[in-house]
């Protein structure tokens, strides 16, 4: 434990940030959630929008330096293979329908 003033501010300290980015990087996970269940109902429009929303978080996480930025750029990309697949998914759909 900490036995001075300036080393118990700290401590304080690292448990608030800890915190905060702990609330940081779920909100980040619910995004990406939300990503998986719009591509399960298959709603474009909603993809889309849920895409723009996690990449976005994802974006603002790792420039906050919670998340690495290797991490940051390996889940974008997969975030966009898995849009782009169900996109061509659904054009193949409606051309052979």
């Amino acid at each position: 434990m900490a036995k001075n003033r300036s080393a118990m501010k700290k401590a304080q300290l690292a448990k608030i940030r800890t915190l905060r980015n702990a609330s940081q990087k779920s909100a980040m996970k619910t995004a990406i959630r939300r990503f998986e269940e719009a591509i399960a109902t298959r709603d474009q429009t909603k993809i889309e929008a849920t895409f723009k929303t996690a990449t976005r978080l994802i974006d603002k996480v790792a420039a906050k330096g919670i998340i690495h930025p290797n991490f940051r750029d390996r889940k974008k990309a997969q975030l966009a293979r898995r849009m782009k697949t169900i996109s061509r998914q659904a054009e193949n759909e409606t051309a052979t329908a």
